[in-house]
């Protein structure tokens, strides 16, 4: 990796500001984060305001068109700056990231030749290179930037299912599947459902993902897959680990999983789409020391990295790895060009045009540094953990995984409910809260353990490095307050009174 790119993405923004840079398309703060409103009817007014669904025979001008969207989105959209607004790992991002997209897409660049965006090519490698070098690989790493982990992950699973299948001597890119018998990916039952997708568009099926159950702490149990390994009658494509799941920010064991997959001759991709930014911050880098030991690596700076979506990259310990997606092209990369230097990054793709999002990536580690971002993401921590201790104070409120990350789990107690009405109550207050356009947050289902059935859960997820323990207090003052109001309603139903 060239020297200046190292000093580059560590070095640091001198002091925290009061307040970090953020985007937004909403001005008026005291709205709350969503417009309030049913859906429909939200969709519909916001539908209305567009007029007839048609192309016009003749537009109103670049000024008009720009204030109707700017005002639709104002008035119907989501305000992710708002401190009320953690509902998924959605984050509010960096002004500078916005303002650097811009200039990409006003270059049009693309990144599959060399003649359609040099200094783009250039911007990409160095990004990948640098990721790398935060993720611990080698200098023959390479990767690529992706639409989002979904695809990410979709080209680590075909990468890998190409390598089991090189192994035995079979070319399933000229002669598909036949021959690879029973082939298997390996993921966590709290992996994302981007593994089973990946599976089934890769023509080996969603059944193939052999989920693993995981622990007390949200982990991958490796005794299982190992027990799972041992299976005869398979072949092991890969071992998927996932480095901060979206309900928990739990981390499966890497090492373990690492060193299981490859005795068993599996390819061991790490999901850090969440987790990866953990390597910004010196407290919680720790979390992922073993990252190295992986073949290849999702991360998602449209999370951790408060980047505009799409900003997804799949990082490869080994750039030979790519060899599957190689092309040649008689209009676009013919054999005497690649040999002249006029290659692009066409052969680390399933794309042919692809837009430059590593530009925004390049300005925002050139103007934060790890240690700016680093920053950012120990306040989001702080948030989280300031968030649990709430819960934990309130009796109305309860505490249901620890922190581990930026996200928070929680319900509305009422111990004198059957589980099926409180797993009821907790849909109806994020809807009211949702509806009302104060606050938006999110809802899962924690899995059973042990003698406890498994349960709807209410979620924070805390990526507003702006936000502050005030409010995140108020937040959860209207979750106890709206709680009490659905918890009355049902009690009223069931013939208790409003107690």
């Amino acid at each position: 990796m060239p020297h200046q790119a190292r000093l580059t993405v560590l070095s640091s923004v001198p002091t925290r500001p009061e307040k970090w840079p953020l985007a937004s398309t909403v001005s008026d703060r005291e709205r709350g984060p969503m417009p309030a409103g049913s859906p429909s009817a939200v969709l519909h007014r916001t539908t209305e305001l567009l007029g007839e669904a048609r192309v016009p025979a003749t537009g109103v001008g670049e000024s008009t068109a720009l204030a109707l969207m700017s005002d639709l989105l104002e008035d119907n959209g989501i305000d992710l700056s708002h401190p009320f607004a953690a509902a998924h790992l959605q984050p509010p991002v960096l002004q500078v990231a916005v303002d650097a997209d811009m200039m990409a897409s006003a270059s049009n660049a693309s990144m599959d030749t060399y003649d359609s965006g040099p200094a783009t090519l250039a911007i990409e490698k160095w990004v990948v290179r640098a990721l790398a070098d935060l993720a611990g690989f080698g200098p023959q790493a390479d990767g690529v930037l992706t639409p989002g982990g979904s695809i990410s992950n979709l080209l680590a699973v075909l990468i890998a299912r190409d390598s089991a299948a090189a192994a035995t001597g079979i070319d399933v890119r000229r002669n598909g599947l036949q021959g690879l018998h029973r082939p298997v990916v390996f993921c966590s039952e709290l992996a994302h459902f981007s593994v089973q997708r990946a599976c089934a568009a890769l023509g080996l099926g969603e059944d193939a993902a052999i989920t693993i159950p995981s622990d007390d702490h949200f982990r991958m149990r490796t005794d299982v897959l190992e027990q799972e390994l041992r299976h005869q009658g398979r072949t092991p494509i890969a071992v998927i680990a996932t480095a901060g799941t979206t309900d928990y920010g739990s981390i499966d064991p890497i090492a373990e999983i690492a060193e299981l997959g490859r005795r068993y001759g599996a390819w061991v991709h790490v999901d850090a789409a969440y987790g990866f930014g953990a390597l910004f911050s010196d407290r919680l880098a720790p979390l992922l020391a073993d990252l190295p030991a992986a073949d290849s690596v999702t991360l998602d700076l449209h999370k951790i990295g408060w980047q505009p979506a799409a900003t997804s990259v799949l990082l490869v310990a080994d750039r030979s790895r790519f060899a599957s997606f190689d092309r040649s092209v008689d209009y676009l990369n013919p054999a005497d060009d690649i040999d002249s230097g006029l290659d692009g990054l066409l052969g680390r793709s399933l794309q042919t045009t692809r837009r430059p999002d590593a530009v925004k990536v390049a300005t925002t580690l050139t103007a934060y540094g790890r240690s700016g971002l680093g920053t950012m993401l120990d306040t989001c921590h702080e948030l989280a953990h300031a968030a649990a201790a709430r819960v934990v104070a309130d009796s109305s409120l309860e505490l249901l995984a620890p922190v581990t990350l930026t996200t928070v789990l929680f319900r509305v107690a009422g111990q004198d409910l059957d589980p099926a009405d409180l797993d009821a109550v907790q849909g109806e207050v994020r809807r009211r809260l949702l509806t009302s356009g104060r606050a938006l947050i999110g809802r899962t289902k924690v899995p059973a353990r042990g003698n406890r059935p498994a349960v709807v859960a209410l979620k924070l997820t805390l990526l507003n490095p702006n936000a502050t323990p005030t409010d995140i207090e108020g937040l959860l003052d209207l979750v106890v307050a709206t709680g009490r109001e659905v918890l009355a309603g049902r009690r009223e139903t069931n013939g208790e009174g409003a107690a």
